[in-house]
């Protein structure tokens, strides 16, 4: 997910998947968040053997990445011959 919004500050990016955890006690919680998502976000990833990159740069926003090894993703289908049609 790409965002055009607030740039996150490089110093609270490495606190950011923290439960609870918020950048601006303003900006957030005014909008109802509870500091749950991104740490839940990492912690269903961690499951899955994947993991969550996060970058922002002023005045062009934020980028959420996430990434999984390739022994997690399946194999191309094949056609069943077998199968009705």
């Amino acid at each position: 997910m790409i965002d055009t919004g607030y740039c996150i500050p490089a110093d609270h990016l490495a606190r950011l998947t923290e439960r609870f955890y918020h950048v601006s006690s303003s900006g957030s919680r005014d909008s109802g968040g509870t500091g749950l998502g991104l740490s839940i976000v990492k912690h269903v990833l961690g499951l899955h053997q994947a993991r969550l990159d996060i970058r922002s740069t002023p005045a062009q926003g934020s980028t959420f990445t996430c990434g999984f090894g390739h022994e997690r993703l399946l194999a191309p289908e094949t056609h069943d011959t077998h199968a009705a049609g």
